[in-house]
């Protein structure tokens, strides 16, 4: 499943979370004065051909909604993001969440060819249209919904990287990196 070489990648911000662990919308929680949303949208615009936001409406942005309902986790926000990429003509997707800011500027390249995740943080993937069929039938049974999983059921190459990338899932880890 390497056919995501030729063609074009759509970067998709993962945001449908409920912030539950943070106490409020995190997409919105500010850090060097942007939203984290902002920073996540930034990274992937400098290496996609396209970027949507998954999960949530907002405004000014192209939006798809989590599939196969909201609120499944990163798997239905890749899900979401696979299925617009294929409505929309795109080989493949980058995914990040929205709460990990600072993604290197070379995040694609050293991705391809998708499949690939980050072996430390896997909702960090480059992931083929193609496997949008094996989401899709993981979604709709009682299989794990972890992103590992999906990973592995699609023979995604698990990237190691010198740091982990940030994942501000509670107030501490955004005043973490504010510091």
């Amino acid at each position: 499943m390497n056919d995501a070489d030729h063609g074009s990648i759509v970067g998709a911000v993962l945001a449908g979370g409920l912030s539950t662990r943070f106490g409020s919308d995190k997409a919105q929680a500010l850090l060097d004065g942007r939203r984290l949303i902002d920073h996540a949208v930034d990274t992937l615009a400098a290496q996609c051909d396209a970027v949507i936001v998954v999960g949530r409406q907002e405004p000014g942005h192209d939006c798809a909604p989590d599939w196969p309902v909201p609120h499944q986790g990163p798997l239905g926000g890749i899900a979401g993001a696979l299925r617009h990429a294929a409505a929309h003509g795109h080989a493949a997707v980058l995914t990040c969440g929205v709460d990990s800011p600072y993604l290197p500027a070379n995040l694609r390249a050293r991705l391809a060819p998708a499949p690939a995740c980050l072996a430390a943080q896997p909702v960090i993937g480059l992931w083929p249209v193609t496997a949008l069929p094996i989401l899709e039938a993981i979604l709709t049974t009682s299989a794990s919904h972890a992103v590992r999983h999906f990973a592995d059921r699609i023979g995604a190459r698990r990237i190691e990287t010198d740091s982990i990338p940030a994942n501000v899932n509670r107030r501490e880890d955004l005043d973490k990196l504010a510091r």
